[in-house]
């Protein structure tokens, strides 16, 4: 494990940048955001990839405006309707951050805050978070604890947090990955298969219609492997609401135990990566309104140039009592875990 500097906030505070290694993969976490800045991968040559879009300092993580590169988003991800939702018989109001809705929680996002180094060493890195009672609107004072761990073949995420008053939990990793490497292009030749037959049609303003929909016969079928720019353009409603994939699918079989979600293909190193997920649902974004951002090494993204695979609970879910529940029982422990494998 190494530490260096990753430079200063505007409010003139330090920043510092983790490095983690094993003979597999490579991480770098940085203390702002609690955000995976690098993650280097072996393509099918043996050589090491970096798959994560990113910034080469925490100048660009601070300006970031409204991408979420790399970091962990929190309270709750995706979009909540006209930002708000009863719980317990009372109305909670949320920032109305996109449109009349809320996203990814509001102007106070996890992603521009400093985080608390509990523990580190060569191959895990645990981070810190103290959300006050009506922080971005919830109820509640909850601790939040995210920890990246490199395995023999592997990196995990898991989020372990608790809240003195109910609430709505649901936090997860939007890193955009692109496994022919960072800057290397658009990802529409990367190859995907969802272990999902159904999926959430979305609405002009991508809320959630309260439908479950079946893939079966649409754009939205991703259960054999196929390439991402395949069916993007087709002339699909819920594909035109958002401009391309931007979608979550509801994850087979749904336990509340660990299920392969995903696994994704890189067309030119041959990187495969396979997400599990406790999580019900996961997210497939596609960088639809990337333009023009400067990323590391003097690479400039652009649309579909990083795809996030974001597992979560159901956009919208705590408005829809037929999705499963982001609500979290006052003193009792949430707990959910992300695993990216590579071959």
């Amino acid at each position: 494990m190494k530490s260096e500097g990753f430079g200063k906030l505007t409010t003139g505070e330090n920043t510092t940048l983790y490095t983690l290694s094993n003979e597999q993969l490579t991480i770098t976490v940085s203390d702002f955001g609690g955000s995976m800045v690098n993650l280097w991968v072996k393509d099918k040559q043996g050589n090491p990839v970096d798959i994560v879009l990113g910034f080469d300092n925490v100048s660009g993580y601070e300006g970031d405006d409204g991408t979420y590169i790399g970091c962990n988003v929190g309270r709750n991800a995706n979009r909540i309707h006209n930002a708000g939702f009863f719980l317990n018989g009372k109305k909670y109001e949320l920032d109305k951050n996109e449109g009349t809705n809320n996203l990814h929680s509001g102007f106070n996002p996890y992603s521009k805050r400093m985080w608390k180094v509990n523990s580190v060493n060569d191959n895990s890195i645990s981070l810190f978070l103290f959300s006050p009672h009506m922080d971005q609107g919830f109820p509640g004072n909850m601790d939040l604890t995210v920890t990246y761990l490199l395995e023999a073949n592997g990196l995990k995420i898991t989020y372990d947090a608790s809240c003195d008053e109910d609430t709505v939990i649901n936090i997860t990793n939007h890193s955009y990955f692109n496994l022919n490497g960072q800057g290397s292009g658009t990802i529409l030749k990367h190859k995907v298969k969802i272990n999902a037959d159904s999926f959430i049609p979305v609405d002009t303003n991508s809320i959630p219609t309260g439908d479950i929909g079946n893939v079966s016969g649409t754009p939205m079928d991703f259960t054999v492997s196929k390439a991402i720019g395949k069916d993007i353009e087709s002339d699909f409603e819920t594909l035109h609401n958002t401009g391309g994939y931007d979608h979550n699918w509801c994850i087979n079989n749904y336990d509340g135990t660990l299920k392969e979600a995903v696994v994704a293909e890189g067309d030119m190193t041959g990187i495969k990566m396979m997400i599990f997920t406790d999580y019900p649902g996961i997210q497939m974004y596609v960088g639809n309104f990337l333009d023009d951002i400067k990323g590391k090494e003097g690479k400039v993204y652009n649309r579909r140039e990083g795809i996030c695979f974001e597992p979560q609970f159901y956009p919208d879910s705590v408005n829809h009592e037929n999705f499963y529940s982001p609500v979290c029982k006052a003193n009792q422990p949430f707990h959910k875990e992300i695993i990216y494998r590579f071959e």
